[in-house]
């Protein structure tokens, strides 16, 4: 049974601000071989999301470089996997974060900014860390930044914000049924599994 639970915005913009000028040692850096930006905000996302969906092609994990999600370190990859864009409709009712693209009014910290180039193509992934009036303060990787104010990625053409409504998770209610068919306390099973 699916249910769904907060993304916690504070971990994971915890997370990118201790990561933003360094690289965490548990995650191959990708500069310099297509980008690190996606790589290191699937990362933020995983601390305030602690869910990855394993699901081959089509879902967004890392286990190794060589063993990702497309949606884990690709720009366009990520945005449909966490939308559910045509090709990944399936997952988005799956396990994981999930995001839906909004406008500015509706960003919070913990959220994701992409920016197009004048051809279209989308090219840069960053979380948003801070708002500061009517400024917006990002940390990202590849041009490694730390609370760097958006409007000066002047090379930009266009963005796209995608807010993080919440994170789906599997739970395992079985042995709460089995528990009561057979005469016993479901509450006993479901403070064992809590603990």
């Amino acid at each position: 049974m699916l249910i769904t639970k907060p993304y916690n915005r504070a971990r994971a913009v915890e997370y990118a601000r201790k990561w933003a000028l360094d690289r965490n040692p548990l995650f191959f850096d990708f500069t310099g071989r297509g980008g690190n930006c996606t790589n290191f905000v699937s990362q933020a996302v995983l601390a305030g999301s602690c869910t990855m969906n394993y699901t081959p092609d089509f879902g967004w994990y890392y286990v190794s470089p060589e063993d990702r999600a497309p949606a884990w370190s690709g720009v366009e990859y990520f945005y449909d996997f966490m939308t559910g864009a045509p090709a990944f409709a399936s997952r988005n009712g799956g396990i994981g974060p999930f995001a839906r693209e909004v406008g500015r009014e509706e960003i919070e910290i913990g959220d994701a900014v992409q920016l197009a180039n004048r051809t279209g193509d989308w090219y840069h992934t960053l979380i948003i860390c801070a708002i500061d009036g009517d400024e917006i303060l990002v940390c990202a990787q590849s041009d490694d930044a730390l609370d760097r104010p958006l409007s000066s990625y002047t090379n930009a053409a266009t963005q796209r914000f995608l807010h993080f409504d919440g994170v789906r998770v599997e739970i395992d209610d079985s042995r709460c049924f089995e528990t009561l068919l057979a005469g016993g306390d479901p509450d006993a099973v479901q403070e064992t599994a809590e603990e």
